[in-house]
């Protein structure tokens, strides 16, 4: 979200921040500046999103074959002017920033209400001002750039905290984003991805200097004027009698800058004329109100602080001793004051390079779907940091991944972080989770580089998240996503954080903050683990993970399909040739779940997944629709966060797939789904949704049968919609007990709802938990 007000008052009351950049020509003077170092830019991808999915269609569940091109257009287009382009996608939400992060969720639930009105009463797809991003982009946004050969990680915390940190400290050319915090951050230029024009490179670049000039401040007063006017830790409210008081004695109101631009003037004004007055002499606090708020203030001014940086504003003693990969330790609350500042004017410039001819050899990983060696991230724990020969006196640390055994507690936000937590011991919080060392390095490595999903977050700190689902809060007769695949997260639970044995009084328990409709938020649900039903035991992390032994693959194997509850139908299941083998494993865990789907919905998903096969991405771009059902929507997108499942899965078990083998543009199309679907509504034949094509007859009938006979293990029958008034009386609606499954309850007698949290604390649900609240 970045600074509040500041994006609208930079646009309004300043342009002259905003320059139009070349970023070719760019790279050339970088070129000419640092010999042998390559141009690069660091790319904060979670703001650029909206920009890459340039496809009309959105709201089938993503035309994934046209993304994936415009992604390998954006990549060619940098890679053909010598541009090395380097990717950052947040691993997880700090829990300081836990609530902006609900608030976002409740706002974009209102968002999706008005989309599904819109569905059902225009019967056609929203126009881009509706436009909502499809589920699992950000998940396979990650390996489809990895597929494209590009450098690609997931940050350990705030995402634009280490894409500022790798900008500064590997000499980039500059940060591709959309976010105000890039104008905070003391590092490399800041330049818009919203602007960007690829067919040639141009842009805007927004200069923090040229703002610090409009506002009479200091590089190092950014962070300080960021949080009196409010972001994603000090709360817009924290400071608002703060901000009206500056207004009200700010003398120069400009007409043409509007409330919140004035605002923005005031306090400035008064950071430049009376905390400037009394720098050093005054501690920060007796010139602000910050009240009780003075812990959360000085986490908000130095989240700002990177590597090596500190801040005139917080008033500081050291207390080690600085060493050469650490900074000093600072305690405001210190009676002996020593005010600190970097000149921002005299930073030297350091010649760091990202160009492998010329950095110390790299650890590298192997990427499990191409077996290619790629660059593993800077980790200070390995002790192995690639970076260019510079001056001792000149050098930079490389990290980009601050050292820690734990991820952040509320209170641990990234700060200057050894210095925050050493000037509050206190809020110190031990790692939830007890893994091996090995085992959790290993998680951390795949999780660095975008090889695994979710794995990392349950394992470090039990905690997990996902975003808003296009389902409609109206329609009754579908489960939500966030339930319908729980069962498959507490088995992951189990393999990753051990056995639960049901009914005992601890144990690990997974905070799920998951949005569906009825949920409020406020605070996570409370997920046991779930025990798997596998022969010859759950396997250890160990073999699944680390394993050399020829039999360990088949292990990996036989926990992905329990997982699945499918290890009655491995052979069934790998008979399937790729990549319609993982498809299956999913559509036969969605059928046996929910009663609700039928017959039509099954032949839709299976010719859709074959008709793929065969087309190219224009034809599916020009693919026309009759018009859009809000079922078919849900649906769609109901079958992607599956896929995501599946990438969950995969990463739990060691990778016994190839992960392509569930990357939805090899297995999904929405819009071509939504045409399958509206033929298969109105009872056409199998070769009319098949396009005549005789060869795939065989493979649908082959598919179908599979899927039908696992199921009727499952006592599931899988029958047409004129069947339903006789078959499903009372089961459609969310009120029926019988419109979901929780999967086989063989081995478990007793079970029940597994999901449910009957420890203290945890929240209580309704008897019938897919009741629209």
């Amino acid at each position: 979200m970045g600074v509040r007000g500041l994006q609208g008052f930079v646009g309004s009351t300043c342009p002259q921040i905003c320059t139009v950049v070349n970023i070719q020509e760019l790279a050339e003077h970088h070129r000419t500046k640092y010999p042998g170092c390559t141009p690069t830019i660091v790319v904060d991808a979670m703001c650029c999103l909206r920009y890459w999915y340039t496809p009309e269609s959105w709201v089938c569940g993503g035309q994934w074959r046209e993304y994936f091109a415009a992604l390998r257009d954006f990549v060619a287009a940098f890679t053909s002017a010598g541009i090395k382009l380097i990717f950052f996608f947040d691993g997880m939400v700090e829990p300081g920033k836990r609530d902006e992060w609900v608030k976002r969720r409740l706002k974009n639930n209102r968002e999706i209400s008005k989309i599904f009105h819109h569905i059902k009463s225009k019967r056609d797809e929203p126009g881009r001002n509706m436009f909502f991003i499809p589920s699992g982009l950000a998940i396979f946004t990650r390996f489809a750039l990895k597929t494209l050969g590009q450098e690609t990680f997931c940050s350990l915390q705030e995402a634009d905290y280490e894409v500022a940190s790798y900008g500064l400290q590997h000499n980039c050319i500059g940060i591709l984003g959309e976010d105000t915090d890039y104008l905070i951050y003391d590092t490399c230029p800041y330049l818009s991805i919203g602007d960007l024009c690829l067919e040639t490179l141009e842009t805007i670049m927004l200069c923090r200097e040229k703002l610090c000039e409009s506002l009479g401040l200091h590089v190092a007063d950014l962070p300080l004027l960021a949080c009196l006017l409010g972001n994603d830790i000090t709360p817009e409210g924290m400071f608002e009698s703060f901000r009206y008081k500056c207004l009200s004695s700010y003398a120069s109101v400009k007409e043409n800058a509007g409330k919140k631009g004035n605002i923005i003037l005031a306090v400035s004004d008064y950071i430049s004329k009376v905390l400037h007055l009394h720098q050093g002499e005054k501690k920060i606090e007796e010139m602000l109100p910050l009240g009780p708020n003075k812990a959360l203030f000085y986490k908000g001014v130095a989240s700002y602080l990177l590597p090596g940086q500190i801040s005139p504003w917080l008033v500081q003693k050291p207390k080690v001793i600085i060493t050469d990969k650490q900074v000093a330790s600072l305690n405001p609350e210190s009676k002996q004051e020593v005010p600190m500042c970097i000149d921002p004017e005299s930073k030297p410039e350091v010649p760091v390079c990202t160009n492998s001819e010329s950095v110390q050899e790299v650890p590298m990983c192997t990427d499990p779907e191409s077996k290619q060696e790629i660059p593993m991230c800077t980790d200070p724990e390995s002790k192995q940091v690639p970076m260019c020969t510079v001056p001792e006196s000149k050098q930079v640390p490389m990290c980009t991944v601050p050292e820690s055994k734990q991820l952040p507690s509320e209170a641990e936000a990234p700060l200057n972080l050894e210095a925050f937590m050493c000037m509050h011991p206190e809020i110190k919080q031990e790692d939830t989770m007890d893994i091996e060392p090995e085992i959790k390095q290993v998680a951390r490595m795949h999780h660095v580089h975008s090889e695994s999903y979710l794995v990392y977050n349950i394992m470090s700190n039990g905690e997990i998240e996902c975003s808003n689902t296009l389902e409609d809060e109206l329609d009754q007769a579908l489960p939500s996503q966030a339930f319908i695949y729980r069962p498959i997260r507490q088995r992951v639970y189990s393999l990753l954080l051990g056995d639960w044995k049901d009914g005992t009084s601890t144990g690990p328990v997974v905070k799920e903050w998951f949005v569906y409709p009825g949920n409020s938020l406020r605070h996570p649900d409370l997920v046991r683990p779930l025990q798997m039903t596998l022969q010859g035991g759950t396997p250890s992390l160990e073999v699944l993970w680390l394993s050399q032994d020829p039999a360990a693959q088949a292990r990996r194997l036989d926990s992905l399909l329990a997982c699945f509850n499918l290890s009655s139908s491995k052979e069934e299941l790998q008979a399937i040739e790729s990549p319609l083998r993982a498809l299956c494993c999913l559509l036969i865990y969605l059928f046996v779940q929910v009663d609700t789907l039928s017959l039509e919905d099954l032949h839709a998903f299976i010719a859709q997944a074959l008709c793929l096969q065969g087309k190219s991405t224009s034809q599916l771009m020009n693919l026309q629709l009759d018009y859009i059902n809000s079922r078919a929507v849900q649906l769609g997108s109901l079958l992607v966060r599956g896929l995501t499942m599946l990438v969950l899965v995969n990463s739990a078990c060691g990778f016994p797939w190839t992960t392509s083998e569930f990357m939805p543009w090899n297995v999904f199309d929405g819009k071509l789904f939504h045409q399958k679907y509206l033929q298969s509504e109105k009872g056409y034949a199998v070769e009319v949704l098949l396009e005549q094509n005789r060869s795939w007859l065989t493979k649908f009938h082959n598919l179908k049968a599979v899927v039908c006979k696992a199921c009727s293990k499952e006592s599931r029958r899988i029958v047409g919609r004129t069947h339903w008034n006789s078959h499903y009386t009372g089961r459609l609606g969310r009120q029926g007990s019988s419109s979901h499954r929780t999967g086989s309850t063989h081995g478990h007698p007793g079970q029940g709802q597994p999901w449910r949290d009957q420890g203290p604390g945890g929240r209580q649900y309704e008897h019938d938990q897919w009741r629209r609240y």
